[in-house]
């Protein structure tokens, strides 16, 4: 049953590994490159160099790629490396196949359309590698060597690197296109930060209240969740009691509020938005044993 498990989940690594490179570069093909937008990364790179000397973008996003990945095998270590080794070769085969396949191919001309649907298919993409444990790699790599080497905070030293290939960029590009390029950026972050945290969501319910025996019993019977207790004491006449602890699905909120509200109206209830649950009941299946 393990190894069956194990087998599944090194499946949907793959799987999500293929089909997010598929899609970034599916989106750098029919978005980027015929709308002539700006971007950061070694995407930007490729790009850059493809505007100035006509190189494919596939190929130069290839060389960047097996050079940074060296310089992590070398620097980062071989572990490091090997998490990097799928997206490093994936990213530029998808790519040289989506160029051959869409080859002179404009979906459309409109700057807003491309920076929109670009923002959202790399911030999805990206958010598909790394949900699955994956790395994209390529200009990922600097700044973890210089964090490992310098103590330079990765996200600073990122933003610099992806400044530096935006304004290589901007040099050759018009105006309009510098500025959507920045409004890109803006886009794919925000879409990626949502799609890592995506999830079903779930709610999550503390209750102070001085009937907590009966509370956790209808949560136990009639809502059919656990519950935590946890030993608590008032901050104003120092009363010791007992808080509990719940997470129910969105829809279960309104029937346990008026439930809880039955058995004790003046309780302390507070209720809080979850982006994820794991454990008995959520991710892994309920398991019931007499008390």
């Amino acid at each position: 049953m393990n190894h069956r498990s194990e087998t599944l989940r090194v499946l949907r690594t793959v799987l999500a590994l293929v089909v997010g490179n598929a899609l970034y570069s599916l989106t750098v093909v029919l978005f980027l490159i015929p709308s002539g937008l700006i971007t950061g990364g070694a995407t930007g790179i490729a790009l850059a160099a493809n505007r100035f000397s006509g190189l494919p973008v596939s190929a130069v996003l290839l060389v960047v790629n097996v050079v940074m990945l060296v310089a992590g095998w070398i620097l980062l270590g071989r572990r490091f490396a090997l998490s990097t080794l799928a997206s490093t070769f994936l990213s530029p085969l998808t790519l040289a196949i989506w160029e051959k396949l869409f080859e002179n191919y404009v979906l459309t001309d409109d700057l807003v359309l491309s920076t929109i649907f670009a923002g959202l298919g790399i911030g999805i993409s990206l958010g598909i590698v790394i949900r699955s444990g994956g790395s994209t790699g390529g200009m990922d790599i600097p700044p973890l060597v210089l964090q490992k080497y310098f103590h330079i905070p990765v996200a600073a030293s990122m933003t610099v690197f992806d400044l530096i290939i935006l304004v290589a960029q901007a040099v050759s590009s018009p105006k309009e296109q510098v500025l959507y390029g920045i409004v890109l950026v803006f886009v794919y972050t925000i879409v990626l930060d949502k799609v890592i945290l995506l999830g079903e969501h779930r709610t999550e319910v503390k209750i102070i209240s001085t009937h907590t025996d009966e509370i956790r019993s209808v949560i136990l019977s009639e809502l059919d969740r656990g519950v935590t207790l946890l030993n608590a004491e008032g901050g104003y006449l120092r009363q010791p009691g007992q808080l509990l602890l719940t997470v129910i699905s969105n829809r279960q909120l309104p029937r346990l509020e008026k439930m809880v509200r039955a058995i004790d109206p003046a309780c302390f209830m507070v209720v809080s938005e979850v982006t994820e649950v794991r454990g008995r009941g959520f991710s892994l299946e309920k398991d019931y044993r007499n008390p």
